[in-house]
């Protein structure tokens, strides 16, 4: 009595779990069992891979058929598991030879006809079948993404029969290529589109250029959505690292359509009635949140403080520490989640808030109790706070149109590119020891006299030097001086008459 096995893989995060599919066929009463604590998914898989055998005009022999996912004290989740369910009782069966499957990986679903539909995780499931010297079988539809993982051998069929085809000689499948990376500038509305707003509008550029957290404040129609949707055009592309980190939690989260991988930073703007599990991640299968699936990018949040209390707080851990843990009871995931935060509100509930006569008749309490859902600490972190003022219809009409975002994102460029010459990093998440370095005497003077006047913490005082530097790098300077600390502490004051902390 032998044993098929074929190799595949549970995930936790974007890392993969190696599982061994093992099948036994042995004599006893007709039955089909799958253990090795598999959730419901993969515990049905059974009738599925049944159902798929009877479409190709196979049936199970009438005996003890017992599938073993090794090894079993993990969880197995999803229906990924199907494809290779259904190979390793082949080869138990005879259909298909041993030796064949032993080089590869398999992840897949099946349809009741054979046919094999696409599943979640296939490129970390490449690289870790390339981590391990395997080949992997996957769904035809997804044959591309795999091929981002590099030399490795991928059999990529539309159904069941085309493989067993392949593996028996009597077919050969093609070797998928990848489709070539998405670069150049992000498709959206430009930069010159919006008229006046100066100040809003050089807090945008300085947030772009050091990856700084930003806070919009404003009555409603006075641009704040229209100016963050600008923010994706200014914003360099990805590195080659960077770009893969982000095709990994797509990949897991199912967001990778036809292999294509993009260069471009993602940009995420969940409705303000998401919970907490769509913000930072969770659910049955702890999938990544918006903000891992913003992660080396932007995630913007219109109307913030709407959002449920709970899931706000919730970002404050992934804001600081760049990574995002979702503990269940039986494990623990992790997440990247290092993104620049966008955030919009009005004043007040009202939204006009010191606008005399609009403003309503609970001023300024209102404005207290609106902006008193927003906690200390989370406000702590937004590196960049700008007040806008609704702009008159007739300074609107006859405003000139301003720079457009190729023009700005050129210095934005100019300004990332001396980031990385001197540390390798965004100054988004520069130290402050580094930064005092590069400062002069009367400019750290000025930020420690400010810091006392305004009662910043430890880190507010970091981030106004993180903010300075981006400042200095937009001028091409080499060192931080007291003009571009000034400005950043303008930034980091509160706007005249609203209740923020």
């Amino acid at each position: 009595m032998s044993i098929a096995r074929l190799a595949t893989f549970a995930f936790s995060g974007i890392e993969t779990l190696p599982v061994e599919v093992q099948v036994q066929i042995s004599a006893g009463l007709p039955a089909f069992m799958v253990v090795g604590l598999p959730d419901k998914a993969v515990a049905e898989s059974r009738e599925r891979v049944r159902a798929a055998l009877s479409g190709l005009g196979l049936s199970l022999p009438p005996k003890r058929v017992l599938v073993n996912l090794a090894p079993a004290d993990i969880q197995k989740e999803g229906s990924h598991f199907d494809l290779p369910i259904a190979l390793a009782v082949l080869a138990a069966m005879e259909i298909v030879p041993k030796e064949e499957l032993a080089g590869f990986a398999a992840l897949g679903e099946l349809a009741l006809d054979g046919a094999i539909g696409p599943v979640a995780g296939i490129l970390p499931a490449a690289l870790g079948a390339a981590s391990r010297s395997l080949g992997l079988i996957c769904p035809g539809a997804q044959g591309a993404e795999a091929a981002w993982a590099g030399e490795i051998e991928i059999l990529a069929a539309h159904d069941l029969r085309q493989i067993i085809a392949h593996l028996t000689g009597r077919q050969l499948l093609e070797q998928p290529a990848a489709p070539s990376l998405q670069t150049g500038l992000a498709e959206g509305p430009c930069l010159s589109e919006v008229k006046g707003q100066e100040s809003a509008k050089r807090a945008l550029e300085i947030a772009a250029a050091g990856g700084h957290n930003l806070l919009l404040i404003g009555p409603p129609g006075s641009g704040k959505s229209m100016l963050a949707a600008r923010l994706p055009r200014l914003l360099p592309d990805l590195t080659p690292r960077e770009a893969l980190e982000v095709s990994l939690v797509r990949s897991v989260a199912g967001l990778i359509e036809q292999g294509r991988i993009s260069s471009r930073p993602p940009y995420r703007d969940p409705h303000h009635s998401a919970s907490q599990a769509a913000l930072v991640g969770g659910g049955p299968r702890a999938k990544p949140g918006e903000i891992s699936l913003a992660h080396r990018g932007v995630l913007f949040l219109d109307e913030w403080p709407e959002f449920p209390r709970p899931a706000l707080e919730a970002l404050r851990q992934p804001l600081e520490s760049g990574v995002c843990t979702i503990s269940r009871a039986a494990a623990h995931v992790t997440y990247p989640a290092r993104v620049q935060l966008v955030a919009a509100m009005n004043p007040c509930r009202c939204g006009h808030l010191g606008e005399q006569p609009r403003e309503c008749g609970q001023a300024p309490r209102c404005g207290e109790q609106y902006q008193s859902r927003l906690s200390g600490p989370l406000l702590d972190r937004m590196d960049l706070t700008i007040g806008m003022a609704p702009i008159p219809p007739g300074e609107l009409a006859r405003a000139p149109r301003g720079e457009s975002s190729s023009e700005v994102a050129r210095r934005v460029q100019e300004a990332r590119h001396r980031q990385q010459k001197r540390s390798g990093m965004v100054n988004a998440e520069a130290s402050l020891e580094d930064l005092t370095a590069d400062t002069a005497p009367d400019a750290l003077a000025l930020a420690e006299r400010a810091a006392t006047q305004l009662g910043l913490s430890s880190r507010g005082f970091t981030r106004c030097f993180r903010v300075a530097r981006s400042i200095a790098d937009l001028a091409g300077v080499p060192r931080i001086e007291r003009p571009h600390m000034a400005e950043a502490l303008a930034f980091r004051h509160r706007v005249p008459g609203q209740a923020l902390r």
